[in-house]
Order: C-alpha cells, then structure tokens, then sequence
C-alpha cells in the first residue's frame, strides 16, 4: 500500500512503505547545487530540534501518530553515541495555520531544524515560515520538496525506478502501464513513465487507465488484455494499491486469459499488506518493492520493547531524521545542518536501510525486490547497503 500525503486526511493509508530499524550513520561525499542553508551550531552543547507531529486537533488517528512519531525520535535519541539532542514537540493540529505557529515557536525558541509535519501542506507551510531551517518533512510528495523542505518518505520516483531497472535486467523490460484515474495514480505511472524513459533496455508497450470504480475496472479488463497482447509487452505495472483497484485486477486479468504464466506483474504500492493479498491469483510470482524486511523486523521489535506496542507505519521516519542529525553533529562541524551536509552523497544507513537526501529535496532509499510466491512474500533482490552496491 502506498500513497501520497497530499492533504491533511487523503488517502488515509499513506506512506506504508517503511519501517524498521539499525543504526544510522553518517558518510562522507557531497552535493552542489543545493537550495537550502541553515544555521551554524555549537557541537559543544544539546542540539534544539523540533518536532512537528498532527496532534492536538482532537483527531484520534492523529493524536496516535503524533505519539508514534515522538516515540520513536526518542527511542532514536536514546541510541545517540555521544550527541545530545534537546527535542522540542509541537502540535501542528494536522493544518497548516495551526502549522505555521508551531513554526514560528520552534524558530523563536531557538531550533536548529525542524523534523516533520507529516502531511505535504504542513510540510509546505513550515518551510514558508522558518526559511533559515531545514525541514525533514515525513510526506512522500514531491511536489513541496526544494529549497529547505526535503521530504523523507519513500517516493513513487524510487519505487518505479528500481522495479524498472530490476525488470529490465531481467529481460521484462517491455512495460504495459495500468493507472487508476485519480491523482496519485496518475503521478504514478507518470513515475514509471519516466523510469522507462531513463532505463537502459526498458520501453513502454503502453499506457492503459481506468475509471476507479468497481464497474470501471471491469470495463477496462479487456482492453488492459487486448493491450497487453498487441504490443507483446514482457511486463505489467500496475499503480493502484491492494486497498483499491488491486483485488479486482488481480483476479479479472487471469479469468481474462492474462495470467502471471503469460506476463510479469509489477506493482507499485507493496503487496505484503493485508496478507489476504498474498492470495489473489493475479499476484502470484509478481514484483514489488519494500524496505529490508528484516529490518523492518528489528524496528518493530526495539519499538514494541521500549513502548509495549507497535509502530505507526511511518515512525521510522522520526527515527531517520534524529539518527541522522546526531550523525552528522557528531562530526563537530558547526554546519552539520545545512544543506550541503544533509546532502552528501553516500548518504546515511537508517531504520529502512540506506537513504539519502538528494538536492531536489527528496529522498532516495534502498528497497528490496520482493515476490509472491505461493501465497507467500520472498526477497528475490535484497535491498542494496550502499549507493555504490546492487540496485543502483
């Protein structure tokens, strides 16, 4: 499941693709070019750090992922070696007014960085109201990272450019895309449409959508087959999510004579969750990606043991972002928060393996391949440990 957080409660499952946990470490290498500065610190003392969370606007979900997302940042700072954070919580209420004042407080108070908000308009808002900050941002929309708001969530870009280069090292190259007409869907075929277009031996065989809507579906079913056939595209990517149009596809295509023996399906939005997904005909033997699953693992686990309960599915990305702040103010430079360090190339090894923020304001991580086989989730290309390594 994968979508964007593009409002303050659309698309409520967002961002799914993450979690876990291993210790997070700084590396060397950098970036030019980049639009955010920052401020100078003193290595010597705590580092003042704001955390943005949707709490206080008495939404129940929220309020439970503010706790979650503080949780983990604080289970992060336990691990710190030798750096001191002064982490600062404020409730941005889950709107971007009520964001911009917690902004304006945290600058006031004499924060180093912002880490959060979660949704795109807050993420927006806090970089419009601290301009000398940088904001790790937990959204996965692209459209409000740059300058100095970076955006920590998986993308749809990452995911679709590592599924297409292991599809086109693979000899399934040749892509039919199937998207949903809706916006996040249309964002990602655009992504895969771009992957395709920058992937040695990938090509498009095609672009098909549908209405998003049970009958839609049903409807699009045969041309979806009908594409598929006249082009001899070697793969399928679908964008819609297991939450959406995936259990109608998964089982119309094969009854349509469109089966996993006849094609390889790829998916954009993971497969693992629920597991009554893993079931659906259409699925078996089909690709998609997520983090390293044993990391994810190890997460859930340091979590469930300081907190007796598990995480929300994006607090990894607190852990991320206080990580890497402690790594790079370990290093003792007094501008260890700005863009240019934020940036470096090697990047950084996180909770979901390794990750780094790149000078467009979003972030590229490591993902794993992963397949359903027999009704079961295998790694079949393991998440890479270094931008240098398998996978990039």
């Amino acid at each position: 499941m994968f979508a964007f957080l593009c409002g303050a409660r659309k698309f409520p499952g967002a961002i799914v693709a993450m979690l876990s946990l291993v210790w997070l470490t700084a590396c060397g290498g950098g970036f030019t070019g980049i639009g955010g500065g920052g401020p100078t610190i003193d290595t010597s003392k705590p580092v003042p750090v704001a955390l943005l969370v949707p709490g206080g606007g008495g939404n129940a979900a929220d309020d439970a992922l503010a706790s979650s997302l503080e949780n983990a940042a604080r289970l992060a700072m336990s691990e710190l070696d030798g750096v001191t954070i002064d982490l600062r919580v404020y409730n941005t209420a889950g709107n971007p007014n009520q964001t911009i004042t917690a902004t304006a407080e945290a600058v006031r108070e004499g924060a180093k960085i912002i880490l959060g908000p979660v949704y795109a308009p807050n993420a927006a808002a806090a970089g419009s109201a601290a301009p000398g900050l940088n904001v790790l941002a937990f959204s996965n929309n692209p459209s409000v990272a740059g300058g100095n708001v970076f955006v920590l969530g998986n993308t749809f870009e990452n995911t679709a450019s590592r599924l297409v280069r292991y599809a086109a090292a693979s000899g399934k190259g040749n892509i039919l895309v199937v998207n949903g007409e809706n916006p996040a869907e249309t964002l990602g075929r655009d992504a895969v449409l771009r992957a395709i277009s920058t992937t040695s031996g990938a090509s498009q065989a095609g672009v098909t959508s549908f209405e998003v809507s049970q009958t839609g579906v049903i409807n699009a079913v045969p041309e979806i087959t009908k594409a598929a056939r006249s082009s001899g595209a070697s793969s399928v990517f679908l964008t819609s999510g297991t939450d959406g149009a995936i259990p109608f596809l998964a089982q119309l295509l094969p009854e349509n004579g469109l089966g996993p023996s006849q094609v390889q399906y790829i998916g954009l939005q993971r497969w693992d969750v629920p597991a009554s997904a893993r079931t659906l005909p259409g699925l078996q033997n089909g690709w998609f990606a997520m983090p390293d699953p044993g990391l994810q693992e190890q997460f859930q686990q340091r979590y469930l043991g300081a907190y007796g309960s598990s995480p929300h599915a994006i607090a990894g990305l607190a852990y991320d972002g206080i990580a890497a702040i402690g790594a790079l103010v370990k290093a003792g430079k007094a501008d260890a928060l700005t863009g240019a360090a934020l940036t470096q190339g090697q990047g950084f090894v996180g909770v979901n393996g390794v990750f780094r923020l790149l000078p467009n304001g979003t972030t590229q991580r490591g993902l794993a391949i992963a397949q359903v086989q027999n009704k079961e989730i295998a790694v079949i290309d393991p998440a890479p440990r270094s931008f240098a390594g398998a996978g990039y």
